[in-house]
């Protein structure tokens, strides 16, 4: 798991949204909050995710982190840890954790897919708090005609009159009752095969409901409906990404609305798993969503970009300071067998010295590449940083792979290694996806003076 030994990462210190990189709390750990999705609660914001290890799917708890700007999280607690026996006791599986607050009680509800690592005990489960933060307590299954539901992905949305509903994989709409501890009505029927990972935002009188294929871990092309009832019916208007890009490489799992003075932002929350390593390599994917009438759209990828809370706008962060290409071999040290700015032995590594508050890297990813580790030592040999990078995609793309701290003036070297692993994953039949290599890459350094 990435850590930072000596600078963790103070307030303020992030100046933007980074996407596809480590991103780390107030004590220097990486921020574990897949599947996730935002509360606001007294101008701040409160992140709940999936908290993951790197050598089982089990559920480990779900973590909540807070932040006043989007750009800088504090670790707030676990809150909803594994328990002790039952449903949610070890060796279980929680997922989709989402949260609201009820209106008519002021309790904070946190709804989760739950099962068995083996997937055959789904149903969707609930707990309760009286604090945002937690501790929540886990009461069990929602119920509907008194019985649970039993379905897998799932998602949440809260409407503007303070109706909470539960989205169901496939296209299902359940409204929750005044108290939001069971569900009352099914608004919307399953509609489609798939769509995993359901996502739903309002932005006037037109709902937006997005969702994935059907591909594991795998990243694809999410697709999206509209409507102007919860009720249907629900217009087919197909992908918010180009073609191919596999939604920039993420899935969808949350839209958060920031409304401010001069404009609105509908903020993409997408998240780029890393199996097995969900826990050190997995990160996130944050894009402005361009929303145009029924239109829906993330047409450009953004390593970096700044969003104005106050006043709603978004602006691009450009990561311009000294760039070193993968060529200049004065600058980069490599040690083993690179050709091009490649490498799949394990051990071979390259490295970089240099004078300044900040390093960052970009690199290809490929359908043949694995996993890299970085670590990053000041003058005097003692580890700042270190973290691992996931180099893979399904199909080639170049982008920020990771940005350090920022870091006092000083002298710092930047070392990332082959470590001859990748991401892999089964089915039932027992066949194999991911990676078909452990290449890790190069393209550039950049240096922050």
């Amino acid at each position: 798991m990435a850590s930072f030994e000596v600078f963790a990462q103070k307030p303020g210190q992030s100046d933007a949204i980074y996407s596809g990189v480590p991103w780390f709390d107030q004590h220097g750990k990486v921020v574990s909050a897949h599947g996730a999705n935002i509360v606001k609660d007294n101008a701040r914001y409160y992140l709940f995710g999936e908290a993951h290890t790197d050598t089982s799917n089990a559920f480990v708890g779900f973590n909540c982190y807070s932040s006043v700007d989007l750009y800088n999280w504090k670790f707030e607690r676990v809150a909803l840890p594994v328990q002790t026996s039952g449903k949610l006791g070890p060796n279980r599986v929680a997922e989709r954790v989402k949260v609201m607050k009820c209106p008519s009680t002021g309790l904070y509800m946190m709804y989760m897919h739950v099962d068995t690592l083996g997937y055959k005990d789904q149903f969707v489960g609930y707990a309760t708090s009286n604090s945002i933060t937690g501790p929540y307590t886990f009461q069990g299954p929602l119920l509907f005609d008194g019985k649970p539901i039993r379905k897998w992905d799932m998602g949440t949305f809260q409407d503007r009159d303070g109706s909470g509903y539960v989205l169901i994989h496939g296209g299902e709409v359940y409204k929750l009752a005044e108290d939001y501890r069971s569900i009352i009505e099914q608004v919307n029927k399953n509609m489609t095969a798939g769509f995993e990972s359901p996502t739903m935002f309002r932005k006037d009188n037109l709902y937006y409901f997005l969702g994935s294929h059907l591909t594991s871990w795998e990243k694809n092309d999410n697709y999206y409906y509209t409507a102007t009832s919860l009720k249907g019916p629900w217009t087919l208007r197909g992908l918010f990404a180009p073609e191919g890009s596999l939604t920039w490489n993420s899935q969808t799992t949350f839209v958060l609305p920031v409304e401010g003075s001069k404009d609105s932002t509908y903020l993409f929350m997408g998240d780029r798993w890393s199996f097995p390593k969900q826990a050190s390599a997995a990160t996130y994917v944050w894009q402005p969503l361009t929303v145009s009438g029924t239109s829906i759209a993330i047409p450009a990828y953004q390593d970096a970009w700044r969003l104005n809370i106050k006043t709603g706008l978004t602006s691009p962060k450009a990561i311009s300071q000294k760039i070193i290409e993968h060529t200049d071999d004065q600058r980069i040290q490599y040690t083993g067998k690179w050709k091009a700015g490649r490498s799949d032995t394990k051990g071979d590594s390259f490295a970089v010295k240099f004078e300044g508050t900040g390093i960052s890297f970009y690199a290809l990813s490929a359908p043949d590449h694995g996993y890299g580790s970085v670590l990053l030592q000041n003058d005097k040999g003692a580890v700042l940083c270190s973290a691992i990078v996931d180099f893979y995609s399904l199909k080639p793309i170049s982008g920020l792979k990771f940005i350090s701290p920022e870091l006092p003036k000083g002298k710092y070297t930047l070392t990332i290694s082959v470590l001859r692993e990748r991401p892999n994953w089964s089915d039932k039949r027992k066949t194999t996806y991911g990676s078909t290599g452990y290449f890790i890459a190069l393209d550039k350094v950049v240096i922050k003076n």
